[in-house]
C-alpha cells in the first residue's frame, strides 16, 4: 500500500502519496504558516483522499529531538518543541509514523531512488530557504547521537562571516541560504525581493546578483570539500531552491570545491544537483517507512 510523505520547510510545505515502489501519485503545496500544523493536516488529507495508507513519513527543517518528532526548526520560530509526530499517529493511528530532518530525507531520497542508486556513501543536501545535510554511509542512514548527523548548514566557512540563526558566526547557512543571499545582495543595492528575482536578474548580467550566486555558490563548494573529506564520501548531491540556479550558482560551487578538496582520495568524488529535483524530501520522506530497513534505527 502507499505511504503518505511530509516536507516542511521554512517556506513551503509539501505532501504526497507515495507508492511502495517510490513514485509519487499525489501531490500538493502550501505556504509554510506561523503554525504550519493546520497546513500539513489540510495537505495531508488532500493528498490521501479515499486511499487507505500504509504509513506517514516526514522530512522536516531542524534541529529536531529524534526519534519522538518533536520539533524546533530554526526557521520555523512558531514550533517550539511541537509534538509532530505525536500528533500525526493521533491523526492516523495504526500505521508507523517517522519524522526525521529533511535534509536528511534527501539524501535518502536520492540514495533510494535518485542520483545516489548504487553508491554506498553519500551527503544530500538542501540549499533552500535554511541549509542542511543528511549522510548514508555504508548504505545506511546515519542518525547520529540525536538524530540531527549531517547539519552542513552549520561548517564555518567564514571565520568572521555574518552572524547564523543558530548563535554562531559564518555557518554555510549564514551565508548560503537563501534569504541570507538576497539580504546580502539587497545590501549592496540589488532590487530582488526574493531568490527567483535574484536569479533572474543574474541571468539578465546584473553585476550584483551574480557576485550573490557566486559567493553562495563557492561557499557551499567550500563546506562540501570540508564534508567529504571527513566522511570520504564518493558523491554530494544537492537539492532545493539554489541547486537550480544554473551555472552561476554550480560554476562557483565546482570551482571552489575543486581548489578544496585536494586530497588524493576525494578524486572522485562528484557533486551533482539531486536527480529527483523538488520531490526528493518526500520520496526520502516515503522511504523511511516503505526501506525502513536501511533508512530507521529507532523502532
Amino acid at each position: 500500500m502507499p505511504v503518505l510523505a511530509l516536507d516542511i520547510g521554512g517556506t513551503k510545505i509539501a505532501a504526497a502519496l507515495v507508492s511502495d515502489d517510490g513514485e509519487v501519485l499525489r501531490s500538493s503545496r502550501g505556504a509554510t504558516a506561523a503554525d504550519p500544523w493546520p497546513v500539513c493536516a489540510s495537505l495531508l488529507e488532500e493528498v490521501r483522499g479515499d486511499t487507505v495508507v500504509d504509513g506517514v513519513g516526514v522530512g522536516s527543517g531542524g534541529p529536531m529531538e529524534w526519534p519522538s518528532g518533536r520539533l524546533s526548526p530554526l526557521n520555523i520560530p512558531g514550533w517550539r518543541d511541537f509534538p509532530l509526530r505525536d500528533r500525526l499517529a493521533e491523526t492516523y493511528p495504526g500505521v508507523p509514523v517517522r519524522v526525521h530532518n529533511d535534509a536528511a530525507c534527501v539524501a535518502v531520497g536520492e540514495h533510494w531512488r535518485g542520483a545516489g542508486r548504487g553508491v554506498d556513501d553519500l551527503v544530500g543536501m538542501v540549499v533552500s530557504t535554511g541549509v542542511g545535510g543528511g549522510l548514508v554511509l555504508g548504505g545506511r542512514l546515519v542518525d547520529g547521537a540525536s538524530g540531527n548527523a549531517g547539519h552542513i548548514g552549520h561548517v564555518v566557512v567564514e571565520r568572521d562571516g555574518p552572524e547564523c540563526v543558530c548563535g554562531g558566526r559564518g555557518c554555510l547557512e549564514a551565508v548560503a541560504r537563501g534569504p541570507a543571499v538576497v539580504a546580502w545582495a539587497r545590501e549592496r543595492g540589488s532590487s530582488a525581493l526574493d531568490g527567483v528575482q535574484l536569479a533572474a536578474l543574474a541571468r539578465e548580467g546584473d553585476a550584483v546578483a551574480v557576485a550573490a550566486l557566486e559567493r553562495a555558490g563557492a561557499a557551499v563548494g567550500v563546506g562540501v570539500a570540508s564534508a567529504a573529506a571527513l566522511l570520504d564520501v564518493r558523491l554530494v548531491v544537492i537539492g532545493g531552491g539554489f541547486a537550480s540556479g544554473g551555472e552561476l550558482f554550480w560554476g562557483p560551487l565546482q570551482a571552489a570545491f575543486a581548489r578544496h578538496a585536494g586530497l588524493d582520495f576525494l578524486a572522485g568524488t562528484r557533486v551533482v544537483p539531486a536527480k529527483l529535483g523538488g520531490a526528493a524530501g518526500l520520496v526520502g520522506a516515503a522511504a523511511l517507512v516503505l526501506a525502513g530497513d536501511r533508512y530507521w534505527s529507532a523502532d
